[in-house]
């Protein structure tokens, strides 16, 4: 298999992130990073776009206090790059990531739509294949409160007890950061040629108000009931994952309700408004089950009977979490954390698993990583 070597800048923002992450299971991919600073380091800028067949500018200020060192940030970071090509002699296909905003007049809109234009000049002098990419509101897991997108900032707000402000209810057109993910990511397998310029569609389109009522919803049936939401549509299922992202290790482990009598035991172990698959596990002594992850599923484990430790480590993350679970306590695993839950006891260990989605054999979001 030929791989493509793709460049990114700007690659420890929330896009960026996402974008490594979704390019991990991608054997055809093999990645090459600029760090911010490298940017000012000409023999680091020239190697980057000499060896990389796709570049994704990414890197660039959304905000700052002085909004002129905002503008010239990031007409710097543009010139830099294309210098960097005509020195080397050098002609990767270059995707700018640009915004809806560049028709409005502010520093951020004003620099995203010069730094078009420049990228527009160089393409069309040394007949490269460039493209501007007008992305639309981006949300997902782990985008910065408070910075990024309103959908973090509210999620972020719910969970950590503060009363979220509307300032204005406008309709927002957003776009799941992992569809961006797969968007960029067909683009550039699909090495046909560039056009100078896609608007990247989306059909979500929503109120602020009426996106604020739905993530009151989700934190008040996950958080204080306990009860999964209805995931079924794409973007409540998205909406979910961005809230669960932001929920401290603290939370878990958890302990379901055990109800005694004279006829034994009897405990709800999860309560759903959404599909999903049940199954369970006998596990012996000192085994070990998972070392995987997911990238679109979540899922609950629940130890049913015996002594348990899981361990979840985020992909692209070297931290490891450790959670000790007994007779009736749980924990809730997100996509990108790979997991595995071994048997501690000396006793077998009997787990109940649920997850969000069917298996599917033939798409089976399961990928092999030890923790």
């Amino acid at each position: 298999m030929n791989k493509i070597n793709v460049g990114i800048t700007g690659f420890n923002g929330f896009i960026g992130k996402s974008l490594i992450n979704f390019f991990y299971i991608k054997p055809e991919i093999n990645l090459i990073l600029l760090d911010d600073e490298d940017f000012d380091n000409k023999k680091k800028i020239e190697f980057f776009v000499k060896n990389t067949d796709v570049i994704i500018h990414l890197a660039a200020i959304n905000r700052d206090n002085n909004p002129n060192n905002l503008y010239r940030t990031n007409i710097r970071l543009v010139k830099l790059l294309i210098n960097a090509c005509e020195e080397s002699n050098s002609k990767p296909k270059i995707f700018f990531s640009s915004s809806t905003q560049e028709n409005l007049d502010n520093p951020y809109g004003k620099s995203k739509l010069e730094g078009r234009k420049l990228f527009e000049k160089w393409a069309r002098n040394n007949k490269c294949d460039y493209t501007t990419l007008i992305i639309p509101n981006v949300f997902g897991p782990n985008c910065k409160p408070f910075y990024n997108s309103v959908v973090s900032t509210f999620c972020f707000q719910l969970i950590n007890s503060e009363k979220p402000v509307l300032n204005n209810d406008v309709l927002l057109n957003f776009i799941y950061v992992y569809d961006l993910s797969e968007y960029i990511y067909n683009l550039i397998v699909d090495r046909k040629q560039f056009k100078n310029c896609i608007t990247i569609k989306s059909k979500l389109y929503i109120k602020v108000s009426d996106l604020l009522l739905k993530i009151k919803s989700i934190h008040n049936s996950y958080f204080i009931e306990n009860v999964f939401p209805d995931l079924d549509s794409h973007f409540d299922k998205n909406l979910f994952l961005t809230y669960h992202s932001y929920i401290p290790y603290s939370f878990f482990p958890k302990r379901n309700i055990l109800n005694k009598d004279n006829r034994g035991e009897f405990s709800e172990i999860v309560r759903t408004n959404s599909v999903g698959q049940f199954s369970y596990s006998i596990t012996k002594p000192g085994i070990v089950r998972g070392n995987h992850f997911h990238t679109r599923k979540i899922e609950r484990f629940s130890v049913i009977e015996g002594k348990a430790v899981v361990k979840l480590r985020k992909i692209q993350s070297k931290e490891i979490k450790e959670f000790f679970l007994n007779k009736n306590d749980f924990i809730d695993i997100s996509p990108w954390y790979t997991h595995s839950i071994e048997n501690i006891g000396k006793d077998s260990l009997t787990t109940l698993f649920w997850i969000n989605a069917h298996y599917d054999v033939k798409n089976p979001d399961t990928y092999m990583e030890i923790v």
